[in-house]
């Protein structure tokens, strides 16, 4: 609601305009970030709800963001996590499906899907980018639904494989997300999150130095739960 309600008021910085910059079209894989309007998001803000008309989409500068639903009985289900680089408010239909939040203060480029669509039918570079930008996300939704029948130990695994891969750390990750994120994100309590993650660092698979700190001691072991 924050994000939309900037919008319709029009209250984008200055600097930044709606429409594409002459030289965009000639700038192979830049056309759609020069199409953004940055607007900065506040920790636990809301930067779109459930079922608002998805007339944007967003890239991520800085900072972490979650996607989420609430359920009928009031749980709540992680879709993704997002971090820099990623593009997200991909939808199919004229509505948001979930919910995004900035899980800490994050900053986004804001791009009008309606004039990203116009160009894309008249650049193919373009629309070659929204066509891959797609199928990342079909991808990374059918990899969360086979994420969710996979027992706990191969959930944290796997999460935690992923995250070392996005985040390019070696093998330290510093986790945005608190630990009840991670249990929504895999379908788990937040105690089976934490008891996983103590039974890992038991068998020497991580080491958990804070919270927030996971460091993957044996990749191997990791993988083999993964597989």
């Amino acid at each position: 609601m924050l994000a939309q309600s900037a919008i319709r008021t029009g209250s984008f910085p200055q600097s930044t305009k709606q429409g594409l910059p002459p030289a965009a079209s000639h700038a192979p894989g830049g056309a759609i970030e020069l199409m953004g309007a940055p607007m900065s998001f506040a920790r636990n803000a809301e930067i779109y709800g459930q079922d608002e008309p998805a007339d944007y989409l967003y890239k991520l500068v800085s900072g972490t963001v979650r996607t989420y639903k609430v359920l009928a009985d009031g749980r709540r289900q992680i879709g993704a996590f997002y971090l820099p680089g990623d593009i997200f408010g991909l939808e199919s239909g004229d509505e948001h499906t979930f919910s995004a939040e900035a899980i800490t203060e994050s900053k986004v480029l804001v791009i009008k899907r309606s004039a990203l669509v116009a160009l894309a039918a008249r650049d193919n570079d373009v629309a070659r980018q929204l066509w891959t930008l797609t199928g990342s996300e079909l991808r990374r939704v059918q990899d969360h639904i086979l994420l969710l029948i996979q027992t706990a130990q191969e959930r944290v695994a796997g999460f935690l494989l992923e995250m070392a891969d996005r985040v390019s750390g070696g093998n330290s990750v510093e986790l945005p997300m608190s630990r009840q994120d991670i249990a929504d994100y895999l379908g788990l309590t937040i105690e089976t999150v934490s008891r996983t993650l103590t039974q890992l660092e038991n068998v020497a698979a991580i080491e958990v130095p804070t919270s927030r700190r996971i460091v993957l001691r044996n990749r191997s072991a990791l993988n083999r739960l993964n597989a």
